[in-house]
């Protein structure tokens, strides 16, 4: 198992942003998080990630648990992330963005870059070769020189999904990464996660764009005030009545 999630618990001010959620990701899949706005969702995120830390529950990622470690660490680990705002370097190049996040990975590291420490000219062509293949991956091609702050807003949420990637991270959480897009290009990000899957990435995904969802996603779970109220397949969780209850009312389906 390459994650798990047991009875996860954070407070705010008294009242629970998650309750005892738990789950477990599998090597190359794609788990869902849905629910309505303030479900908790992004807070899970924040919790995985080391931004915050839970009241109670546990995070056990590869077998090793996460307690207690930073973010960086976290990230060093093998997990990556993206944000709901996002958290671009804005005055920086496409390229030098996803390079920035390739750096996670790099033996030598970013300082040791910098006083060309032996191995690092080797090491600094590889992440950039790395990094203009993800640009064309994303659908950024002919983009690299271009300002990140220069980019359309549904374009500077694939330049931050590439950028997650680029540490060629384990497990990548994506916080709505069809934000913004139009219907091609929400089809073109539905599309490349699929294809990262069958690579063997796995990814945990919160989006409100339901259609994607029950595209990409092997497993959902519905969080509703803070708690789990079903976990399932797409096809399961279409059919559950608390599931439609929370989203649309008694009498509907999620579509």
């Amino acid at each position: 198992m390459l994650l798990e999630v047991e009875g996860l618990t954070r407070y705010f001010g008294g009242v629970a942003a998650v309750k005892e959620i738990s789950f477990q990701v599998q090597e190359s899949e794609i788990f869902a998080l849905i629910g309505p706005n303030g479900a908790g969702k992004t807070t899970v995120f924040n919790l995985i990630t080391g931004l915050l830390a839970p009241d109670a529950g546990s995070l056990v990622f590869e077998g090793k648990s996460l307690a207690g470690l930073k973010p960086h660490q976290i990230a060093a680990a093998g997990i990556s992330r993206t944000f709901q705002n996002l958290q671009l370097f804005g005055g920086m190049t496409v390229l030098e963005n996803i390079i920035a996040g390739a750096y996670l990975k790099g033996r030598t590291g970013f300082l040791k870059s910098l006083a060309t420490w032996p191995g690092s000219a080797r090491e600094e062509r590889k992440i950039r070769q790395e990094a203009l293949a993800l640009i064309d991956e994303v659908g950024l091609a002919g983009l690299a020189d271009l300002p990140a702050a220069a980019l359309p807003f549904g374009r500077q949420r694939l330049l931050e999904i590439a950028r997650a990637l680029a540490s060629g991270p384990r497990l990548v959480l994506l916080d709505e990464p069809a934000a913004g897009l139009n219907s091609a290009e929400t089809k073109e990000l539905a599309d490349y996660l699929k294809r990262l899957r069958e690579e063997g990435k796995s990814m945990v995904l919160v989006e409100h764009d339901m259609e994607t969802v029950m595209e990409v996603a092997d497993r959902i779970m519905v969080l509703n005030f803070g708690e789990a109220i079903a976990l399932g397949t797409p096809a399961e969780i279409q059919a559950n009545p608390e599931v439609i209850k929370a989203y649309l009312g008694e009498d509907e389906q999620v579509a």
